[in-house]
C-alpha cells in the first residue's frame, strides 16, 4: 500500500506498546524506534518503522521531513471544563492567602461566579472564547479532548454549553466529547431547597440524551455539594436512561465518592487528593479509571493524589488537565505533564501512557486513538526534544513544534494553520 503522506528522518518515536488499559509495571511500556518514519493513508497510520520506507512511496506521496525532532501520539485530555464565559482572576488573592475553595463556592464566588456569567454570554460569544482556549491546547500538543457543561446549571445555558462543544468537535480538528454536569454545584435560586435543584436534573437527563452527542454524566460529589446519596441518585438515573458515568471524587474531603464510582461502574473518578487507601484497593480491582489533576492541586496549593500508591495497587491511571477558570486556569498541557511527573512521582513513559493510550480507553476512543498504531488516526507530534524525558525535565515552554491530526498538518512551526496574527 502507498501512502498518501509519509513523516521520515523522526529521531526517535515513542509510543505505547500495549493495547488494554495499562496498570502497575505496565504502565512503563512504550515502543521506541530510531531514525523513524510513519506512513500515512486516508487520515490513518498504515506503518511506523526504522530507516527504508520505500516500500511506501509512489510519485504522489507527500514526504514530510522531521528534522531530527521526536515523534509521540497526540496527547489527549480527559477531563476539562472548557466551555465557560469570562475568568476568576479575582479569586486569586483569596486561594493565595489560603481561603478554603468551598467558602469561595459558599460565598457565591467560585463556580457559582461562572455561571452567572455563562448564563448571560451568547452562543457566539462562548464559542469564540472556546475556540480561543482550544486552540491554545491544540498548539501544546493536545489533539482530542473531553469537555464538560455545568457552568449552566439550568438546562437551556447546559445546553447551550454542549452545542458550543458539539460545533467546535464537528468544525474540527480537535476531537471532543462532551459529558453533561448539571450536577456541577447548587444554583443560588435553588439554596434554600436543593432537593428541587437535583430533581430537576434527574428530569432533564432524557433532553440531554436527546440530543445524540453526549453520553456521559458527572457529578460534584463533595462535602456541601452533593452527597454520596444525592450523587447516587442521580447517576442511578443516568445509568438507567443508557449514560456513562464519572464522578468528581475526594478532591477537598474523604468523602468516599471514589468507592461510590467503583460501586456504580463509573468509567472514572476525578481528583482523588483524599482518596482512602482502601478505596485506592478497590480501584485496583475495578475497571474504573483514577483521572488524575496534578494541575488542580499545584494552582489550589493543595496535596497531589497518590498516584505512585494506585499504580502499585494496580489503579488504571490517567493524568488529565481539568482546564477551568477557577482551580486551573491554563491550557499549557505539557506544564499538566511535567507536574505529573515532579510530583505524583509519574516516570516520562507512565505520563505518556497516561496522556495517551489510556485516556483513549476512558473516553472509549482506543481503537482510533491513543498510540500510533497501524489503523488509527495519524494524531502526531513532532518535538523539538533529545528525547522523552527532556520533555519533562525542562518546564513551562512548549515543545511541540508540529501536530497532525488524521495526517493533515493543523500546526507548522508552532503556529496553527491558518489562524490570522
Amino acid at each position: 500500500m502507498k501512502a498518501d503522506s509519509l513523516i521520515y528522518n523522526i529521531k526517535t518515536l515513542y509510543t505505547p506498546i500495549h493495547e488494554p488499559p495499562l496498570r502497575g509495571a505496565n504502565l512503563r511500556a512504550i515502543k521506541e524506534l530510531t531514525n523513524a518514519y510513519i506512513a500515512v493513508k486516508n487520515g490513518k497510520i498504515i506503518a511506523v518503522g526504522e530507516t527504508d520506507y520505500s516500500q511506501f512511496l509512489s510519485p504522489e506521496t507527500k514526504k514530510i521531513d522531521a528534522k531530527g525532532k521526536i515523534a509521540l501520539p497526540g496527547f489527549i485530555d480527559a477531563h476539562t471544563h472548557l466551555v465557560h464565559a469570562g475568568s476568576r482572576e479575582e479569586e486569586f488573592a483569596a486561594i493565595q492567602q489560603g481561603v478554603p475553595y468551598l467558602d469561595i463556592l459558599a460565598g457565591g464566588g467560585g463556580i457559582i461566579n461562572t455561571v452567572s456569567k455563562t448564563r448571560a454570554t451568547s452562543f457566539v460569544e462562548l464559542l469564540t472564547q472556546a475556540r480561543k482556549s482550544l486552540n491554545k491546547m491544540l498548539s501544546y500538543g493536545v489533539t482530542t479532548i473531553e469537555a464538560k457543561s455545568g457552568y449552566g446549571l439550568n438546562l437551556a445555558t447546559e445546553i447551550k454549553q454542549l452545542q458550543v462543544a458539539q460545533t467546535l468537535h464537528q468544525q474540527g480538528p480537535v476531537h471532543i466529547t462532551s459529558t453533561y454536569m448539571g450536577a456541577h454545584a447548587i444554583p443560588l435560586e435553588h439554596k434554600k431547597n436543593p432537593a428541587t435543584y437535583i430533581n430537576s436534573i434527574i428530569a432533564d437527563l432524557p433532553t440531554i440524551k436527546s440530543l445524540g452527542y453526549v453520553d456521559v454524566v458527572d457529578v460534584f460529589c463533595e462535602k456541601d455539594v452533593f452527597s454520596l446519596s444525592e450523587t447516587e441518585k442521580i447517576l442511578t438515573v443516568a445509568k438507567n436512561l443508557g449514560f456513562k458515568v464519572r464522578l468528581h471524587a475526594d478532591e477537598l474531603e474523604a468523602l468516599g465518592g471514589a468507592g461510590l464510582g467503583v460501586k456504580l461502574e463509573a468509567i472514572s473518578v476525578d481528583h482523588l487528593i483524599n482518596i482512602s487507601d482502601k478505596d485506592i484497593v478497590k480501584l485496583g480491582q475495578s475497571n474504573t479509571f483514577a483521572c488524575l489533576l496534578p494541575g488542580t492541586s499545584f494552582y489550589l496549593q493543595k496535596p497531589f493524589a497518590k498516584a505512585r500508591m494506585m499504580i502499585d495497587n494496580n489503579v488504571a491511571v490517567c493524568v488529565a488537565g481539568d482546564y477551568n477558570p477557577g482551580s486551573c486556569p491554563t491550557e499549557n498541557f505539557q506544564l499538566i505533564m511535567q507536574l505529573a511527573a515532579s510530583y505524583l512521582k509519574l516516570s516520562p513513559e507512565e505520563v505518556l501512557n497516561a496522556v495517551t493510550i489510556n485516556p483513549a480507553h476512558l473516553l472509549n476512543l482506543s481503537n482510533q486513538k491513543g498510540s500510533l498504531t497501524p489503523g488509527k488516526d495519524a494524531d502526531i507530534l513532532l518535538l523539538d526534544a533529545p528525547n522523552l524525558a527532556y520533555i519533562m525535565y525542562h518546564f513551562g515552554i512548549n515543545h511541540v513544534n508540529d501536530v497532525f491530526i488524521k495526517g493533515k498538518q493543523v500546526v507548522k512551526n508552532k503556529r496553527i494553520e491558518g489562524e490570522t496574527k
